[in-house]
């Protein structure tokens, strides 16, 4: 499979969440996909015995390389609420590299924003 087939196809597998956590715990690492896995396989402490278990009745048996997906786990980061610096030390880039990653961004949504005390006073 093409890098971008398989993301596609781990995106539909194991949903948004899932993929990012399975790309921030085995990003970079091959990773054998078997018909059933133990307990203390990879996957199953990366991505929790379900998703696991959706992973094997859909590639297996395969090995894949898992992508570092560092754009999407960026935006993930992002729409999440961290700061540049806490996506680049989970991204392990720098931030200005962080930075760049979202100059390229077209739609870049907006982060979230921290709820306001009702009780604080609007002085403008």
């Amino acid at each position: 499979m093409f890098e971008g087939q398989l993301t596609i196809h781990l995106k539909a597998v194991l949903g948004s969440e899932g993929y990012v956590q399975f790309c921030q715990e085995l990003g970079g690492t091959r990773q054998y996909i078997a018909y059933t896995m133990r307990d203390e396989n990879d996957i199953v402490q990366a991505v929790g015995r379900e998703l696991a278990d959706k992973l094997s009745r859909a590639l297996a048996p395969a090995t894949i390389r898992v992508p570092l997906a560092r754009r999407d786990r960026a935006l993930h980061f992002r729409a999440a609420g961290l700061s540049n610096a806490r996506i680049a030390r989970r991204l392990g880039i720098t931030e200005s590299g962080v930075a760049k990653l979202f100059a390229r961004e077209d739609d870049l949504p907006e982060r979230p924003r921290k709820a306001t005390s009702p009780a604080q006073l609007d002085l403008f």
